[in-house]
């Protein structure tokens, strides 16, 4: 002890890559906590995992947030706004639970992927890059069973008119 009777600890000269080594002393059958620290360390990433986005910086360099991000994260795309709005049309004293929300929102984007699938594979059939109108009717004729079809089709038909005059 060449400093005056003090004892520091000093960090040892066996650490990898900046690791912390710490010595219990007791005696374990096991993998001592220093073998299991460095064992942990030197695992790779799973590549399931998502990239963490980060943050847009404005001119004056603080960051902020996107819109619509809220304490639990950024949403994905959902359906759940419309669904309220429709059922209140009709119906204006019923209401939808959570679960019933996150029901019709996975079966309208199941109805949406499939639907694009079928219009996609008829555009190729015709050698078009270009999914067009009648590719999307013919897909819901041929995904939906009969009058649910047509009754489908009558009713997009009328949505894009009325689209049309208020644009």
């Amino acid at each position: 002890m060449g400093n005056g009777g003090s004892a520091m600890a000093q960090p040892s000269d066996n650490c990898e890559e900046g690791l912390i080594l710490v010595e219990t002393g007791a005696s374990e059958v096991g993998p001592s906590e220093t073998e299991t620290v460095k064992t942990e360390a030197s695992k790779p990433e799973s590549y399931d995992v998502e990239p963490t986005k980060a943050k847009e910086k404005t001119a004056k360099g603080r960051c902020r947030r996107r819109r619509g991000c809220r304490r639990r994260g950024c949403r994905r795309d959902s359906f759940a706004t419309y669904f309220p709005r429709v059922l209140r049309g009709m119906h204006p004293s019923l209401r939808l639970s959570r679960q019933a929300v996150n029901v019709l929102d996975s079966f309208v984007k199941d109805m949406f992927e499939q639907i694009a699938e079928e219009a996609g594979r008829l555009a190729r059939s015709t050698r078009r890059c270009t999914i067009m109108n009648n590719d999307i009717q013919t897909a819901v004729r041929l995904l939906l069973p009969g009058e649910l079809g047509k009754y489908a089709i009558s009713e997009a038909t009328k949505s894009v008119i009325r689209y049309n005059t208020r644009r």
